[in-house]
């Protein structure tokens, strides 16, 4: 104020930024609090995958799939998934059913 005479001084434009931005601006000017994606969420686990890609980049090269049935099927997958698994990790039947619910070869 200069006595009775209100003064208005500009201290930043905003008006060059991105609508959504400055709506972000309006919600903490009104006393909003943010939090980062990263404090929110929790990695709860991870599987590897790096090593199942591999194989199946290398079946799919080679034609494994259709050598073992000409259309997709759920049967098919899981011929594919059995062969890639013996390939990663030999085991039996039994405890290759187990392993693979620890990679991404299962889904």
């Amino acid at each position: 104020r200069d006595g009775h005479k209100v003064k208005n001084e500009t201290v930043g434009n905003l008006s060059h930024l991105p609508e959504p931005l400055i709506e972000v601006i309006r919600r903490a000017l009104r006393g909003e609090t943010f939090v980062s994606v990263a404090e929110r969420l929790q990695i709860v686990r991870s599987k590897p995958h790096g090593h199942v890609q591999a194989v199946r980049v290398a079946m799919q090269r080679l034609g494994f799939e259709s050598l073992i049935a000409s259309r997709a099927s759920p049967e098919r997958d899981r011929v594919c998934a059995m062969v890639a698994a013996r390939v990663l990790a030999p085991h039996t039947k039994l405890a290759t059913t187990r392993w693979w619910h620890t990679t991404t070869l299962a889904e």
